[in-house]
């Protein structure tokens, strides 16, 4: 069987488009490279590092956010843990740890083969859920790695939902 390769022309390279949605919203950019640009984003909790990487040959935008996090080594069994069980909860992206550097980071990519064009709105929601899924699992990693807090435990206690108002 062979695989076809089929390039259509595309009106705008996608890491432009992310580029203008940075300058609209003023977050401060980074662009070195025509296929990268690195956004700042900030959040409740922290600050978010936001790259976005046009893969050309798979036809591939792949978003990274990472936030200022170092995990020590004796508490990254416990963290990886973590990443899974979060991971089971996640429908759109996911979370990895980089031993190498002790960092968590969100990613995902958006598959744009056959000459599918990107648009502001899909930059937007890509960008937000980053933003939404670190905020909303931040604390459990603080639990694990500062409190010695199990996944286990770091997770139930952030999925926590109040009832009612006090």
């Amino acid at each position: 069987m062979s695989i076809l390769q089929f390039e259509a022309p595309r009106t705008e390279h996608p890491v432009d488009i992310i580029e203008r949605l940075a300058a609209h919203n003023q977050w401060p950019f980074d662009r070195d490279e025509e296929d990268e640009i690195s956004i700042s984003v900030a959040g409740s909790w922290t600050d978010y590092n936001i790259a976005f990487t046009w893969l050309s040959e798979l036809e591939a935008l792949h978003v990274a956010c990472a936030f200022d996090f170092k995990a020590p080594s004796v508490r990254r069994i416990e963290l990886v843990s973590l990443i899974s069980l979060i991971n089971e909860q996640l429908w759109i992206g996911h979370f990895d740890f980089w031993p190498n550097d002790g960092v968590v980071m969100f990613r995902h990519s958006l598959l744009l083969a056959g000459g599918a064009e990107l648009n502001g709105q899909q930059c937007q929601t890509v960008l937000t859920s980053a933003v939404r899924a670190c905020e909303r699992y931040y604390q459990a990693f603080q639990f694990v790695v500062w409190a010695g807090k199990t996944g286990r435990e770091a997770i139930d206690t952030v999925m926590l939902e109040t009832k009612g108002e006090a």
